[in-house]
């Protein structure tokens, strides 16, 4: 069903992810998301006079993807970006075989080749849904979280990425209705502090009571450092794992450094200089390529930033005279202050102590129509080049 509307949509110049219309197809069947239609199909599926698959009780080699900068959860579906030759085999392989792979999150996201020492103990079974090539040569893979699993061994195997993993035992459920109701709460004034959108999360909640589900599901969601966010996957008690989700909700904001404070000042100037009465992503942008830390991420990836600038300055000087008005300070677009939000987000989710321009260079690329994203894409300015650049940066701040 998922297949015919996003084909349907298509012949109506109208184009969505796999993911995307598996929630609308959700949606129009009178439920909450494809988590839980998905755990219904199951269910139902397990009704079926054939008798029901066991849990494998001992350790089973799977084809294995190291995770830099993503922790995954059970039941949960992930578009996932990948560019390493071994994880490309791995999910090859995956992909001819039973299309279960182990998602091993790396403890370094600078250690370009990953070995055992180099993750974590605890990882996801995955299932792959679709594999899609990108054209700067990278694939697109969207992927469902199954379950928990140990990993024993990770390696490369016939140049591909091998893992060795088991099942893992969650402790018993309790009741826990007092600590639900009260993450429901806070989680309710957590996403909106954070413009986090998650449409029909909240029946979920009402849909089950299960303190492990639960407990993934807000996880999922929250933008937080990769080591909090692996504690809450490798805490194989519910109860535990939702006292732990309840600390996280009531964290700090990351505060905006000096330096992007003065970045976000300067493209209101240049709003405000040519009398538009907003400020835009272009205007942002412009900015950004004066911002110390955001410029430097967009040299690393070979952008002409002069070329770039004039650019940005003929498209503002010339496309946005509708825009102009007799006085009065301009005021940022909706994009605008989304990709602030999504800035802090980020900061907050790669352990950032504060908010920097380049955490609003990687918050611009999901504004996919703007001319902005599109004049970064010209000068061969990536998501996936950005993110290695910072981790670059990284390992030789650390070194």
């Amino acid at each position: 069903m998922a297949q015919t509307l996003r084909e349907s949509l298509t012949t109506k110049a109208v184009t969505i992810s796999h993911s995307e219309s598996l929630e609308l197809v959700s949606r129009m069947l009178g439920i909450a998301d494809w988590n839980t239609l998905s755990a219904l199909l199951h269910a139902e599926r397990g009704d079926l006079s054939a008798p029901p698959a066991k849990l494998k009780t001992t350790t089973a080699y799977y084809p294995a993807v190291p995770l830099r900068d993503l922790v995954p959860f059970p039941n949960a579906t992930y578009p996932m970006f990948v560019g390493r030759e071994s994880t490309i085999q791995a999910l090859n392989q995956a992909f001819e075989g039973g299309r279960e792979v182990v998602l091993a999150i790396q403890r370094e996201a600078g250690v370009d080749d990953p070995r055992f020492a180099d993750v974590y103990e605890i990882g996801v079974l995955a299932q792959l849904l679709e594999l899609e090539p990108l054209g700067d040569g990278t694939f697109r893979v969207l992927t469902r979280g199954l379950r928990r699993v140990a990993i024993g061994s990770f390696a490369v195997e016939a140049a591909a990425y091998r893992a060795e993993a088991a099942d893992v035992s969650e402790a018993a459920v309790r009741d826990a209705r007092d600590l639900i109701r009260s993450i429901y709460q806070r989680f309710q004034d957590y996403t909106a502090a954070h413009g986090i959108l998650v449409p029909d999360i909240w029946l979920f909640f009402d849909q089950t009571r299960d303190p492990g589900q639960i407990a993934d599901i807000v996880a999922t969601r929250m933008k937080l450092p990769i080591k909090d966010k692996y504690q809450l996957l490798a805490t194989l008690d519910p109860m535990k794992r939702l006292e732990r989700i309840e600390a996280l909700l009531d964290l700090p904001q990351r505060p905006v450094s000096a330096s992007y404070m003065a970045t976000k000042r300067k493209a209101l100037e240049y709003a405000d200089r040519r009398r538009h009465q907003y400020a835009t992503l272009e205007h942002l942008l412009l900015a950004l390529t004066d911002d110390a830390d955001a410029s430097a991420v967009m040299r690393a990836c070979e952008a002409d930033l002069g070329k770039l600038r004039q650019s940005l300055t003929q498209y503002l000087d010339n496309e946005l005279k509708h825009i102009v008005t007799e006085g009065g300070s301009a005021v940022p677009t909706p994009a605008f202050e989304r990709v602030e939000q999504r800035a802090a987000l980020h900061a907050q989710e790669v352990g950032d102590p504060a908010v920097t321009g380049v955490n609003a260079l990687v918050a611009l690329f999901p504004e996919t129509r703007s001319p902005a994203a599109r004049m970064l894409a010209e000068q061969g300015v990536s998501r996936f080049r950005v993110d290695k650049a910072i981790v670059r940066n990284a390992a030789k701040d650390k070194g």
